[in-house]
């Protein structure tokens, strides 16, 4: 069987060579603020509350994040590397041009964002919330997803590679052209009608017959 893999490219984070190291651990970050330009790396960034935070241009690597609430935040050309974003919040994001590689991102609200060319790359997204959201062009790649929340998502041109989407939720969702062939869905929580023309494989059929109540029975 031919599989028919929806090819698309995504646009990568767009940051200079050189960037100056920036330490905002001591920072109480005020509505409105904006960073640009720099290294963010090795530290905690715990206990802030804004909203309408802009970062662009900046590289976060081997920060935590505890305790955070940044509603409406901007992230343009950003790149997070072996990063802790567990729980923290981010609902209304604006995200463009961003790589997650090798993060933990348990239990992260990014509900009502809208989510452009981004790539997620060996990612703990388990129990994530992105219900509402808007994504395009983006690609989960070997990534664990398990009971996620993407309930009443747009998704064009988003593509999940090797990754376990055990017990994720996506009622409301529909999945038109997205490719789901490489992933463990086992207890996925969807409508019937909202999977016409998605993209599975032969052995994936078989829990999608479960939705049906259909019993398959060996020869």
């Amino acid at each position: 069987m031919t599989r028919a893999k929806d090819e698309f490219k995504i646009s990568l984070p767009q940051i200079p060579a050189r960037l100056e190291n920036l330490d905002i651990t001591d920072k109480d970050i005020q509505d409105e603020d904006s960073f640009n330009m720099v290294t963010i790396s090795d530290c905690y960034i715990e206990e802030q509350r804004a909203e309408k935070v802009i970062f662009e241009k900046i590289i976060f690597r081997n920060v935590i994040f505890e305790d955070i609430f940044f509603k409406n935040l901007e992230l343009t050309d950003v790149k997070f590397i072996n990063c802790d974003l567990s729980n923290i919040d981010l609902s209304g994001a604006i995200i463009h041009r961003v790589e997650f590689m090798d993060c933990k991102m348990m239990g992260i609200k990014l509900i009502e964002g809208t989510i452009r060319n981004v790539r997620f790359s060996n990612c703990n997204l388990s129990y994530a919330n992105f219900r509402f959201s808007n994504i395009k062009q983006v690609i989960f790649m070997n990534c664990l997803l398990r009971n996620g929340d993407f309930q009443s998502v747009e998704l064009l041109k988003v593509r999940f590679d090797e990754s376990d989407m055990k017990q994720i939720q996506m009622s409301g969702t529909k999945l038109k052209d997205i490719d789901l062939s490489t992933c463990d869905i086992e207890g996925i929580g969807i409508r019937i009608e909202e999977l016409y023309g998605a993209i599975v494989s032969n052995i994936q059929i078989i829990d999608f017959a479960k939705l049906l109540g259909l019993v398959i029975k060996d020869e």
